[in-house]
């Protein structure tokens, strides 16, 4: 029997990789994946056999990479960010069950939330709510509930998925809901491409960024009340200063 690695790969480049997660891609024989996250890392491991799948097709990548992994072969699934938020490391639990074959090891990864916060400056270094906008798997009034409660409980917010080309209201719906509780001039930050060709990031208010653009490569940031604009950065002070 093989053994079945689930690999966050962190925002798609080399160099914001783990040590152990690149460890793991040198050691496997096979590396299955979304086909743009695998398109990542293969010019990276050559020589290995790689399995992809398209988008909406998570259960299929995963029953291939279990599979592979019965046949003896040692296997990594790759995941953009970390391997478990939002990532399939879940997913695989569930369709072993309660067999403990194949061997499973969840590689950790930097997720947007740290990798996008970075380039932005210092926005989350106080508590903070990470919610996903795509209603694929979680009903819309749900994630309603989610972003009021947080923005009543004054959390900084990390939106992932904020907006693809059979949602680009959502962004603007998000704000729309936080505007109810948030100040229209609350500080909030957009990191797009993170670690890619193209990254970038901006400021602005929240009211802004109701009529901002965004895609399935952006990671969008919500300040809480003591957010501030230092130079071109966002920081979230947690009151070290104060002590």
């Amino acid at each position: 029997m093989g053994k079945l690695m689930i690999v966050g790969i962190g925002p798609g480049n080399y160099e914001n990789m783990t040590i152990r997660a690149d460890r793991a891609l040198a050691a496997c024989d096979v590396i299955v994946g979304y086909h743009v996250y695998v398109d990542l890392v293969k010019d990276q491991y050559p020589g290995k056999e790689f399995l992809t799948t398209p988008m909406t097709k998570e259960t299929q990548r995963c029953q291939m990479a279990l599979d592979a992994a019965r046949e003896g072969k040692t296997v990594a699934m790759v995941c953009s960010g970390d391997s478990g938020i939002y990532g399939m490391a879940a997913l695989i639990y569930e369709l072993r069950g309660d067999s403990n074959q194949p061997e499973i090891d969840v590689i950790p990864g930097l997720t947007a939330a740290c990798s996008g916060g970075a380039l932005l400056g210092a926005p989350l270094t106080h508590d903070f709510a990470v919610i996903s906008l795509s209603d694929r798997l979680t009903s819309w009034e749900k994630i309603e509930t989610r972003l009021d409660c947080a923005a009543k409980a004054d959390l900084s917010m990390v939106l992932y998925n904020p907006a693809s080309h059979g949602r680009p209201d959502h962004l603007r719906r998000a704000c729309q809901i936080l505007l109810r509780t948030l100040p229209e001039d609350r500080l909030c930050g957009v990191a797009q491409n993170i670690g890619r060709e193209g990254e970038n990031y901006r400021l602005m208010t929240l009211k802004e960024l109701k009529d901002t653009k965004a895609d399935m490569f952006s990671t969008v940031f919500i300040g809480n009340e003591m957010t501030k604009q230092i130079g071109q950065q966002m920081v979230t002070p947690r009151g070290y200063r104060d002590v």
